[in-house]
């Protein structure tokens, strides 16, 4: 049985459909993107990011995004996760663990009756919300003729289904130390609860 999710999204221009290490998309929508290659699913469960693949390659494909790819500030980051903390509280979902990095997101949340990639879509909408709110949106100078900006959020997730204690505590271990890893301080997020076995 599903206890849980551990969940990973890009911001826009992290992760691309056809980077070469694979992704969650089936298709490249944009000529100029495809013309690095078509998308490159994988259903693999587990991280494919340290895997060798040509930097050079990769980083050119992203010179044909549309956009400048999404790096948070500081400041963006803290904006995001207040947004995060009010999509948590409206719908009532348990955040074991959050770690928001310039480039990606990771989450541990428990099991819902909304589907996770529901959760993840009202999670990125409240963020971009809060952003905007704060007029912090990294493409707000990008706001096109009908004055809507740009999405800052790359297309889906990458998900893990969570069925034990164990692998609940893995993750939470996980992103927690993710940001440490990547040289960063680590999280506090109030939003974020203790995970308690009993619970689940």
């Amino acid at each position: 049985m599903i206890l849980g999710y551990h969940v990973i999204f890009g911001t826009y221009g992290f992760w691309l459909p056809n980077d070469p290490r694979g992704s969650w998309s089936d298709f490249v929508g944009s000529w100029e993107l495809f013309r690095f290659g078509p998308a490159t699913t994988t259903d693999t469960r587990t991280s494919v990011a340290g895997q060798p693949h040509d930097r050079a390659a990769r980083e050119a494909a992203k010179q044909a995004l549309k956009y400048p790819p999404v790096i948070f500030n500081g400041e963006q980051a803290l904006a995001a996760g207040r947004g995060f903390a009010r999509s948590a509280e409206r719908g009532g979902v348990s955040v074991w663990a959050c770690s928001i990095l310039p480039e990606h997101v990771h989450l541990v949340i428990g099991r819902h009756s909304s589907k996770v990639e529901h959760i993840v879509n009202c999670f990125k909408g409240a963020a971009t919300t809060r952003l905007l709110e704060e007029e912090l949106h990294p493409l707000q100078q990008h706001r096109r003729p009908d004055g809507r900006v740009p999405k800052c959020w790359a297309r889906g997730e990458w998900k893990v289904f969570l069925d034990s204690i164990e692998d609940i505590e893995r993750a939470i271990r996980y992103v927690e130390q993710n940001p440490i890893k990547e040289g960063l301080r680590r999280q506090r997020w109030h939003f974020v609860m203790p995970f308690d076995p009993s619970l689940v």
